[in-house]
């Protein structure tokens, strides 16, 4: 079975309780990571998480089957996690579905998350028919719809928020549905609000538990590249490697900065200063003015046309080569970055 994530609300009840092997694909990575989180809730008896990485499995293809089949020390029942690159996990399930249904069915659950292939790779393929598979693609999301996942998940822990600080929380984590779950829940701790005793969210309250996305998320990395901070960027690039932060969700978070660049150059009119029209835009979040101000000084026109079309290469360039990404992702950064400073 095969679905996207629009669907996947109404349909994980279900398949945490029928469906043996779960894949998640697609350019959302924060999506795809939620949705194996929603599943393991969901299945009747979780029991011992079992980690794999992808690249254990490229190497050792039987493991996963034997691993479906094994016990913890205590009996216990398992679920089995594999975080894989691309087609990584491709050869290991061709193995573990060209046994019996059978003994499938009395194996463990399996969940792939493998954000770096799509709904039309060959693992895609291989599982997309089966009644015991679920294939589900993960589109990049869009502020609207982080927007009302934050409203949701506000609701769910106690708080009343309106849609505008709802959007404010989405644009702080850079549409990253996982560092927006967390920012809810600071809220409600800060608040000391739950579902029995809900409490109404304002501007200053937000203001005190702000995502620092300049610590702790990919956006500092985002903002040196795309504003060519030379000093910055080494940094960026190393703190990127030991952090094994994703290319393609980092270079996609590139992509939505550039749109929302677009979207911003569309409304100042010839001009006008830059500067006062950012400081002034309600729909841009604070804290990213001075950054989204600076960008637009040095991108603009088909300087920017360009470089949308540069990282959507980078973007295609990494999904086809997921061994080479790092690399690739290196170099496409330095270029950009490269270009950037030449109009600081």
């Amino acid at each position: 079975m095969k679905i996207t994530n629009s669907k996947f609300a109404q349909t994980a009840p279900r398949a945490a309780q029928s469906v043996k092997i779960f894949f998640f694909c697609g350019p959302d990575e924060a999506g795809a990571h939620g949705a194996a989180a929603k599943i393991i809730e969901m299945l009747p008896d979780a029991g011992e998480k079992v980690e794999i990485e992808g690249s254990e499995l490229k190497r050792d293809p039987v493991r996963l089957s034997d691993e479906t089949r094994s016990t913890s020390l205590f009996g216990d029942k398992r679920h089995i996690v594999v975080r894989a690159n691309g087609e990584e996990a491709h050869d290991a399930l061709k193995i573990l579905t060209d046994a019996p249904e059978a003994e499938i069915a009395e194996g463990w659950p399996v969940l792939i998350i493998a954000t770096s292939a799509t709904d039309k790779s060959r693992t895609s393929k291989l599982l997309e028919k089966r009644d015991d598979a679920l294939v589900v693609m993960f589109y990049a999301p869009d502020l609207r719809s982080v927007t009302g996942e934050v409203r949701r998940l506000a609701d769910a822990a106690g708080l009343r928020m309106g849609a505008e600080l709802a959007q404010r929380i989405a644009a702080s984590v850079a549409l990253d549905t996982r560092m927006a779950a967390s920012e809810v829940q600071k809220l409600a701790l800060y608040l000391d609000a739950d579902s029995h005793a809900p409490r109404s969210v304002s501007a200053e309250d937000l203001d005190a538990i702000a995502a620092e996305t300049e610590d702790d998320s990919m956006q500092a990395l985002v903002d040196a590249v795309l504003s060519g901070d030379a000093v910055k960027l080494p940094h960026e690039l190393a703190r990127f490697r030991q952090q094994n932060m994703n290319p393609v969700g980092t270079v996609l978070a590139m992509e939505r900065r550039v749109a929302q660049l677009a979207q911003i150059a569309a409304r100042i009119t010839p001009g006008e200063d830059i500067g006062n029209a950012v400081s002034n835009d309600p729909r841009i979040f604070f804290r990213d003015r001075p950054a989204i101000a600076r960008q637009l000084s040095q991108w603009h026109g088909p300087r920017l046309a360009r470089l949308a079309e540069k990282l959507m290469n980078l973007h295609r360039a990494l999904l086809a080569d997921s061994q080479a990404a790092p690399l690739l992702f290196a170099a496409g950064c330095t270029e950009i970055a490269r270009a950037a400073a030449a109009r600081r």
